[in-house]
């Protein structure tokens, strides 16, 4: 039997284990997402893992695996921070790659730009060694109310 997304965002939330939500996602698993929580902030994190390379000669992270870690990174962060029941969805995706992703341990933040009753807008932005050195930033639409 499969259990609702309301469930699982509720234990995980009460659990304070947010890789519950992500192990729920296909994609994100695929491509290895975790959560790290510092105090109240979420950072999402994209291990290396060879499956991730897109140009083996540098190696480099595969661009749609960056702009898929940013895009399930807006959606579980909406998920956990407003316990949604049911699952966003990508109205709008705008995705700017600023250097190569090089094959190492990516990690991003989101940042609620904007909060309606329907509608979300989730700023991303990724780095690998620096914070203030981000190798793609996203602005993501959601629809959060399917209603």
């Amino acid at each position: 039997m499969t259990q609702k997304l309301s469930d699982i965002v509720k234990t995980a939330m009460q659990a304070n284990d947010i890789n519950a939500i992500v192990e729920h996602i296909p994609y994100a698993k695929l491509i290895g997402m975790e959560v790290l929580t510092l105090g109240q902030e979420l950072i999402y994190k994209l291990p290396a893992k060879e499956s991730n390379i897109g140009n083996p000669t540098l190696p480099a992270l595969h661009g749609g695996v960056i702009g898929g870690f940013l895009e399930n990174a807006a959606i579980v962060h909406m998920l956990a921070t407003l316990q949604l029941d049911q699952l966003p969805k990508v109205v709008d995706f705008s995705l700017d790659y600023l250097r190569a992703g090089r094959f190492e341990d990516t990690f991003c933040i989101c940042s609620v730009a904007r909060q309606g009753r329907r509608v979300a807008n989730v700023g991303v932005s990724a780095w690998q060694q620096k914070r203030s050195e981000p190798i793609a930033v996203a602005r993501c639409h959601l629809l959060l109310n399917l209603d």
